[in-house]
C-alpha cells in the first residue's frame, strides 16, 4: 500500500515500483541456498571491527609522531600545538559523529605540542642536571602501563559498572580543579617551582595518583571498544574509539614525563 507521505511517495523503495516489487518469488533451492549461505561478516555489514579500531589508531598515531618530529626540531612551537590542539580536542569530543579529518588535525597539532615539550623536558636541568633520557624512560614508561592495563581489562579482574564510572568521573573533575588551581599559582603566584604546587613529594603523590587515573581512563575507552564491537556500532566510530585512545595516552605520557622530572629534580 502506497502511503500519503509525498517524499515516500516519490522514493521507489515505497511506492511500488522498484524493481524488487516486480521480481519473481525466489524458489524453495534458492531459498535453502540462501539459508545455508554463512552469515554476513561485521565488515561486509559495516560494522565496527577490533582491526577498524588497531587501523584507525595506528593511522592517527603515526599523524601525531609526524607532528612530534617537528615539535622535536621547532619547540617554540609547543604553546601553538597546546592551544590548537585542546581547541580541536574540545570540538572532537562534543561532535556527535566523528570527523576523521578533525582528529587527525588534532593528532598532528597534538603531535607538535608533545614533540616540543618532550624536547624541553629532555634538555631542562634541574640542580644543574641535564634531564637527558627522560623522554625515552616516559615512553617506556607509558607503553608499559597501557599493556598492564590491558592485561588487567581482558582478565576480568576490573569491572566496568555505573559506580566504576562514576568513581572515575568525580577523580577527574576534581583532578582538574586542582590543575587549573596550581596552573593559575604558577601564573600569577609566587612559585619559584617548574610544577607549582607539584613539587617535591606531594607533587610525586599527585603524579602517581593521575597516572592511576589515567590508567582507570584506559579501562574505560577498552570498555567502549568492547561493548561497541559486541553491539554492532557502525564503523565511523572506530575512529571515536582511535581519538579517545590518544587523548588518553598522550595525558598519560605528560604524567609519567612530568613525575620523572620531579623524582630526578629531588
Amino acid at each position: 500500500m502506497q502511503g500519503n507521505n509525498p517524499i515516500f511517495g516519490r522514493a521507489e523503495g515505497f511506492n511500488g515500483r522498484h524493481a524488487t516489487y516486480d521480481a519473481a518469488a525466489p524458489s524453495a533451492e534458492e531459498l535453502q541456498n540462501m539459508y545455508a549461505a554463512p552469515s554476513a561478516t561485521p565488515v561486509q555489514t559495516g560494522r565496527m571491527t577490533y582491526d577498524d579500531v588497531i587501523m584507525k589508531t595506528g593511522i592517527t598515531f603515526a599523524v601525531l609522531l609526524a607532528g612530534a618530529v617537528v615539535g622535536w626540531m621547532n619547540p617554540g612551537l609547543a604553546m601553538i600545538g597546546l592551544i590548537v590542539g585542546l581547541v580541536l580536542g574540545l570540538v572532537n569530543a562534543f561532535k556527535r559523529n566523528p570527523s576523521p579529518p578533525l582528529i587527525l588535525a588534532y593528532a598532528a597539532f597534538e603531535g607538535v605540542f608533545v614533540g616540543g615539550i618532550s624536547q624541553i623536558f629532555e634538555n631542562y636541568a634541574v640542580s644543574g642536571r641535564p634531564l637527558d633520557g627522560i623522554v625515552a624512560q616516559a615512553v617506556l614508561g607509558t607503553l608499559g602501563v597501557f599493556a598492564a592495563t590491558l592485561l588487567v581489562y581482558r582478565s576480568g579482574k576490573v569491572r566496568v559498572t555505573p559506580k566504576f564510572q562514576r568513581g572515575v568521573m568525580i577523580a577527574l573533575i576534581g583532578y582538574g580543579i586542582f590543575s587549573l588551581v596550581n596552573l593559575m599559582f604558577m601564573w600569577f603566584g609566587s612559585s619559584d617551582t617548574a610544577f607549582g604546587f607539584r613539587d617535591g613529594w606531594f607533587g610525586v603523590l599527585i603524579g602517581l595518583f593521575a597516572v592511576g587515573l589515567a590508567s582507570f581512563c584506559l579501562i574505560l575507552d577498552f570498555d567502549f571498544i568492547d561493548k561497541g564491537v559486541k553491539a554492532g556500532l557502525p564503523a565511523k566510530f572506530a575512529w571515536t574509539a582511535a581519538f579517545g585512545l590518544t587523548v588518553t595516552l598522550v595525558w598519560l605520557y605528560i604524567e609519567i614525563l612530568r613525575l620523572l622530572a620531579i623524582l630526578r629534580g629531588e
